[in-house]
């Protein structure tokens, strides 16, 4: 099955709610336990192992496991193993880009089976141009893989280059979603190649939705995105959001029980949205 069919069929399943598995110093010191390697696996796998099995998709943020170098990188080794075998999808939180041969060894360093670290899907910046991304697209056709390509976040700085006009009077932004849109052309039930859109957004940006593939909605709960500014922002696209949250939940551990609770009336709440 392709990312696509996977990701449609365990939203069925479970709902569109992702969760971060961030681990951020402030919250392991709110756990009650220490900003060191055996906090952070303390930290990780509770989480995995609370909210996994009820979550369609969760996504570790790996800047949060490299800052404690070659133990910490293990450690997310074993949460996206652990998630994966709870039934969860596992989208790696990288932000990666870059040209050639370099691109080509992140791209098998994330999505290649051969890999302790690959996952189901990664996400990608585009900012070297799309075309850079090529090695990561191939490299996701090969293994039914997904990427999920920055391209509205809801930090403020990122209009000075998402909001910048191309030749054609395009966006960049527009620009990003017209080129998943060709590479999702044709799939069912869903493409593969999705965007990252923050879930705080003002407005639309003027942006078309309908391109046939998923779309990552960080910034949900916590941060102030609501199940109102997904159907405001994404509209008739609102069905292929995945709204995803890391502190909104995360905060409440480390008991299990609060975290799935939240887990389940988030699920809730979009299901509702969605129908």
């Amino acid at each position: 099955m392709t990312f696509g069919s996977r990701l449609v069929a365990a939203i069925a399943d479970r709902g569109p709610f992702c969760v971060g598995i961030d681990p951020h110093a402030a919250l392991l010191q709110a756990w009650g336990y220490g900003d060191d390697l055996t906090g952070l696996e303390r930290f990780a796998l509770g989480a995995v192992e609370a909210v996994a099995p009820h979550c369609s998709v969760i996504k570790p943020q790996a800047a949060f496991y490299e800052r404690f170098g070659s133990k910490g990188v293990a450690v997310l080794e074993r949460v996206i193993a652990e998630a994966r075998a709870a039934g969860a999808l596992v989208l790696l939180d990288i932000k990666r880009g870059d040209i050639g041969s370099t691109s080509q060894a992140y791209a098998d360093a994330y999505l290649d089976p051969a890999s302790p670290l690959a996952s189901d899907a990664v996400t990608v910046t585009p900012y070297l141009g799309f075309g850079s991304l090529q090695p990561f697209v191939d490299t996701a056709l090969k293994h039914d893989a997904g990427l999920f390509v920055l391209a509205a976040t809801s930090n403020p700085e990122g209009p000075e280059v998402q909001q910048a006009v191309v030749e054609g009077g395009r966006t960049v932004s527009a620009t990003v979603l017209d080129h998943l849109a060709r590479l999702n052309a044709g799939a069912d039930p869903l493409g593969s190649f999705g965007a990252v859109v923050g879930a705080t957004l003002a407005d639309d940006r003027g942006l078309d939705f309908g391109f046939n593939g998923p779309i990552l909605a960080p910034g949900y709960g916590e941060q102030g995105g609501t199940t109102d500014d997904i159907r405001r922002i994404f509209g008739a696209g609102a069905r292929n959001v995945i709204p995803t949250s890391s502190r909104g939940v995360l905060r409440l551990g480390p008991d299990a029980g609060a975290m799935q609770a939240a887990v389940r009336r988030a699920n809730d709440e979009l299901r509702e949205l969605l129908g």
